[in-house]
């Protein structure tokens, strides 16, 4: 488990992480997102001890990284695949790193094998493609079977392939109760391998939720139901949005195809469908109308981000221009 309290970072007058507070469980592929320069990758840094926090503080499995004896078996990370000599081969770089905690051969070769960098292990990582040193450095997250798994924008450079076998292999260190925290800036892949989110802007806390939640509360998501006699599942539904703050109940309006139909926003489209049966209402359509992870955190980003493009609406195509 990652926790972070009160966690602050400053470089001169500089704020890039402004009082973080956080919990990161295990069993769960959390994605860390944010936009350029909102503090992810200093966050990641302090976690790890790289960075020292200007005030709070941040524990791995309640103490600091650098206080465990041996790190690399408590928490592996890739943040910068690049950090390798570039004439050491893969194979040497794990193996130099295997030393440092009376990590076995055996090991390292098991997680060449498993990264599939097995026919390219004695090539000096210099050599490497992007695609291949991220798999590199991911073999060296991996190295020690930590309990604890940062991962900074570990797509990036992989083919379809190799993105295909990240995802299953994030799923599956989850899977075993390891925690699991990804930063990326593809919102695709987060969507479909994240079941929670951790979400900054300028160093600040925007949202720590779950994908389901997030999407469900995000601007645009609501649930459409029609029926033949919506009025006992209106009041049924009415009353349980006065417990919840996000939720509201749009009056029951009359369908083109046929009785009523109305929109629920703020409630799992299940609430809606155990309500309904609680009260005995027949229902012809019950449809979950959720923005896509990207459209729903451009929505919440939208004004911590630095650096916008310009809008290209009446731009010529570039093949008429001069």
């Amino acid at each position: 488990m990652i926790e972070a309290t009160g966690l602050t970072k400053r470089y001169g007058d500089t704020l890039a992480v402004d009082d973080l507070s956080f919990s990161i469980r295990p069993g769960h592929v959390t994605g860390f997102l944010g936009p350029n320069g909102a503090g992810k990758s200093t966050t990641m840094r302090l976690v790890l001890g790289l960075d020292r926090p200007t005030s709070g503080e941040v524990t791995v499995d309640g103490r600091p990284y650098t206080a465990h004896r041996d790190p690399l078996r408590r928490v592996g990370a890739l943040l910068d695949a690049r950090g390798v000599h570039p004439a050491r081969s893969g194979c040497d770089h794990l193996l130099a790193l295997a030393r440092t905690h009376g990590i076995g051969r055996s090991r390292v070769e098991e997680v060449v094998d498993l990264v599939g960098l097995t026919d390219v292990a004695s090539r000096p990582a210099g050599r490497y493609s992007l695609g291949m040193g991220q798999r590199l450095g991911i073999a060296a997250a991996l190295l020690g079977d930590p309990g604890t798994i940062l991962l900074d924008e570990p797509v990036n450079g992989l083919d379809p392939d190799g993105v295909i076998w990240i995802r299953g292999l994030l799923r599956r260190l989850a899977d075993e109760g390891r925690t699991v925290l990804v930063s990326s800036h593809l919102m695709g892949e987060m969507a479909m391998v994240a079941s929670h989110l951790l979400i900054i802007g300028r160093g600040r806390l925007l949202a720590d939720t779950t994908v389901d939640e997030f999407l469900r509360t995000a601007a645009g998501g609501r649930v459409e139901v029609r029926g033949p006699d919506l009025g006992r599942l209106h009041a049924a539904l009415t009353d349980e949005a006065t417990r919840s703050p996000a939720a509201h109940v749009d009056p029951p309006q009359p369908h083109a195809r046929g009785g009523s139909s109305m929109e629920v926003r703020g409630l799992a489209v299940e609430a809606v469908g155990e309500l309904a049966a609680r009260h005995a209402t027949v229902l012809h359509e019950l449809v979950d109308h959720r923005p896509t992870l990207e459209h729903a955190y451009l929505d919440l980003t939208g004004d911590e981000v630095d650096y916008h493009g310009h809008d290209l609406t009446g731009v010529p195509d570039l093949e008429t221009l001069p």
